[in-house]
């Protein structure tokens, strides 16, 4: 067991350190993928051992692994597997193109596995101390890779990104010191007041006010990170401009991560305070983050902008499921969280490799993608299907839950969500159709993309639309059950 884990965290962290310090050798792409693979393993293997054996510390009680966590960090391995495996033959086209130099491909392979070292370490850490750190050590990490083209554009996306993220992790930092606060009073100068084991055994004796409190500025603090609206401005920008992998990362895993970490904090603040106050705040700023981004979409002239407000609008209708609480609700939170990440970076792998081929990435420059390759014109068409929730793939089946459930319990909300939804399915759908359909006369690229990891994701999407495997289906429900 320790093993496993030890193996999940030391491999990207040891294979960035040897990348760094290797330079742009010819064996650094496949030991980029190598260790992406190697890491995956490890986090599935670990995942067997945890729904096997249940929850175990590691590292003392300083990391905790459950039924919670276990999958996102395999989710989490799997997508930076996938991202290392497209990212090979995307940067040697942008080498090609002259974009960009070996010295920054370097920086790329290097900090692409610390961002996954960092990501996983927030996953399966105890301490909500030792997840602020690795929060802050993930934007710390992606601020090098979206400023890798060193553009004035990337350069200002860069420096958004920073400086909103990091008024962000402040806040959640006060929210940190308030919940030790509260914490202390109930367990004493113990030290284990950060440790989420002890804190949600002690959940209904900590003080509702100051939790109330503290949830507020963790909410902003980590939904800044997540995109929530208004603190969501980076988001766009730093998709833009970045390389199209870290877009992927971006979308498919670090706004996984952050809604990770409010959504163990909402369980402590259940507990402590009578009233549903983090459930109502949760669906409040799901909302009006779901329809915000929804009407923004319309005006998007640049197709990576345009699937970063989607992955907006999609981030904003799982807080708002959360937000709902219940066993359905958490468990199509879940799921949708999940079909959200394969979809996206799917959608951004076939997304990099198209705007590579018609050199722009602006949408109108964009046409006959199904003329010029049309395994990326289908990847591109079939994953936009998907992520607008059209059946049979997957998520159609977590919308459908998220909206019956929101009829039945929330029936004000079910026009503000239909009317936010077909306006983004809309927009999306109006703008991809004549960019695979329409004319062109596009060069093909010096290197043939590699494309498989679009339609591995996609399939998986719609395996999960048609049949959830008992397996993962357990893991749901006890999720789901987790989060009351």
């Amino acid at each position: 067991m320790l093993d496993l884990f030890v193996l999940v965290l030391a491999i990207p962290l040891a294979s960035g350190l040897a990348l760094a310090l290797a330079g742009e050798r010819a064996w650094a792409p496949n030991l980029n993928i190598i260790a992406s693979a190697g890491t995956f393993l490890a986090s599935a293997l670990l995942t067997a051992e945890i729904v096997a054996g249940g929850p175990r510390f590691v590292f003392g009680e300083a990391f905790f692994i459950d039924s919670m966590n276990v999958f996102f960090v395999t989710l989490t391995a799997f997508v930076g597997m996938t991202t290392s495996i497209f990212s090979g033959p995307y940067m040697r086209n942008e080498r090609e193109h002259g974009r960009l130099s070996a010295p920054r491909l370097r920086l790329y392979k290097s900090m692409f596995q610390l961002f996954m070292f960092t990501m996983l370490a927030a996953l399966t850490t105890n301490n909500l101390g030792i997840l602020w750190v690795a929060m802050e050590a993930a934007t710390l990490t992606t601020v090098l890779l979206v400023s890798l083209y060193r553009t004035p554009a990337s350069l200002e996306a860069a420096w958004k990104y920073f400086i909103l993220c990091g008024v962000g992790i402040a806040q959640a930092l006060f929210g940190t010191i308030l919940l030790y606060f509260a914490a202390e009073r109930v367990l004493g100068e113990t030290g284990n007041a950060l440790l989420w084991t002890y804190l949600v055994g002690v959940k209904g004796q900590l003080d509702p006010t100051i939790m109330a409190l503290a949830f507020i500025f963790l909410l902003v603090g980590y939904g800044t990170k997540v995109g929530l609206v208004p603190l969501h401005n980076w988001l766009p920008d730093a998709h833009a401009e970045g390389p199209t992998p870290v877009s992927a990362v971006l979308s498919g895993l670090l706004l996984n991560v952050a809604l990770y970490a409010i959504l163990r904090v909402k369980v402590l603040a259940d507990g402590a305070i009578p009233s549903d106050f983090a459930g109502n705040l949760m669906m409040g700023f799901g909302l009006l983050t779901l329809v915000v981004a929804a009407f923004f979409l319309s005006r998007q002239k640049d197709i990576k902008r345009m699937f970063a407000y989607s992955s907006i609008e999609h981030m904003g209708l799982i807080t708002f499921a959360f937000g709902m609480g219940g066993a359905v609700a958490n468990f199509a939170g879940l799921l949708h969280m999940t079909l959200h990440s394969l979809t996206k970076s799917a959608i951004f792998f076939a997304v990099g490799h198209a705007a590579q081929k018609c050199g722009t990435q602006v949408m109108e420059d964009i046409r006959g993608l199904i003329r010029i390759n049309p395994v990326i014109g289908w990847g591109l068409m079939l994953g936009t299907l998907a992520i607008l929730g059209l059946p049979p793939f997957g998520v159609f089946a977590s919308e459908f839950m998220i909206l019956t459930h929101a009829m039945k319990h929330h029936p004000w909300a079910t026009p503000i969500l239909l009317l936010a939804l077909g306006v983004a399915f809309a927009s999306i759908f109006g703008k991809v159709q004549p960019m695979v359909f329409g004319e062109t006369h596009a060069q093909r690229l010096p290197h043939a993309p590699a494309i498989t990891p679009v339609f591995v994701h996609l399939a998986i999407v719609l395996m999960l639309g048609l049949w959830i495997p008992p397996y993962l289906t357990r893991w749901f429900q006890e999720a789901a059950r987790m989060l009351g």
